[in-house]
């Protein structure tokens, strides 16, 4: 490992601790769990792959493998959370949302289990294909969470200075980059110290943004009354309302925002009623 990549290793120790110091006082370890364990175990993976790398070459890969396989479910986790986040103004998207989400983690394990019971060579050979599999959905995932947002946060009226959709942004450009750098090893094998380089700048530059990022006060949220986009919510509420896997709890979350307050005034008054005949 050259001198220039060991440098920059510790730049990314200093951030990654920098962020984590950050949500700590900020008190965004409650709103982002998650994503605060996914920093940590970074943390942790960066130092452990440096020392592997340089006194315990032999279980570097062990390590490698090992860390990747839970950065992995790990960063699905964080996209889930980030999702939630991002949408909390819009309940009535959220368990649609939910629902998306176990079966995008059901569509993985099936095409993880495809790609290890096609991949021949020795069970090690096949789980780091399963894995590295795995890893390549979860990444087009997030950079297509990442398109999702460029496209329709005018509608929904999300701020880019959010803490949500600065995790997000951060997500998707990394994911991409990562996609990118991957083709770009096993195209041309003889740029591997160069493409090191490159990816240790994009991970220092990456928790530099989402410490600064997640330093910055975060505007206030827009309610669905004040989304531009209200008349259009109406509808997808009243048609998830419509769904047969409605129930009564979820007609009282459905509701279309109008309607709500109405509801309950109808509600009081048939009480008030029935007490003033008895």
């Amino acid at each position: 490992m050259s001198a220039s990549l060991v440098v920059l290793g510790a730049f990314i120790l200093v951030f990654q601790a920098s962020l984590l110091v950050v949500m700590a006082k900020r008190k965004l370890r409650k709103q982002f769990p998650i994503f605060y364990n996914y920093v940590f175990l970074l943390l942790f993976i960066t130092i452990a792959l440096q020392v592997s790398a340089r006194w315990f070459l032999g279980q570097y890969w062990f390590v490698y493998w090992t860390s990747t396989g839970l950065t992995m479910l790990l960063g699905f986790g964080v996209l889930y959370e980030v999702f939630v986040n991002i949408l909390k103004p819009f309940s009535e998207l959220i368990d649609l949302g939910k629902m998306m989400f176990r079966w995008a983690a059901v569509f993985l394990l099936i095409t993880a289990s495809i790609t290890a019971l096609a991949t021949t060579g020795s069970k090690t050979t096949t789980l780091c294909t399963a894995i590295l599999q795995m890893e390549h959905c979860i990444q087009l995932m997030q950079c297509g969470f990442l398109l999702l947002l460029l496209a329709f946060e005018t509608r929904l009226g999300i701020s880019w200075r959010s803490h949500g959709m600065c995790i997000a942004l951060g997500l998707g450009v990394f994911a991409s980059t990562d996609l990118l750098l991957s083709y770009l090893y096993q195209k041309f094998p003889t740029w591997q110290g160069s493409l090191d380089m490159t990816n240790a700048v994009i991970a220092a530059g990456l928790f530099a943004f989402w410490t600064v990022g997640l330093m910055l006060p975060e505007p206030a949220r827009k309610s669905a009354q004040d989304s531009p986009t209200r008349i259009i919510l109406q509808r997808w509420n009243e048609a998830l309302a419509a769904t047969p896997m409605s129930s009564a709890v979820s007609d009282v979350a459905f509701a279309p925002v109008d309607s709500f307050i109405p509801g309950v005034e109808k509600a009081v008054e048939r009480v008030l009623a029935r007490k003033m005949v008895q």
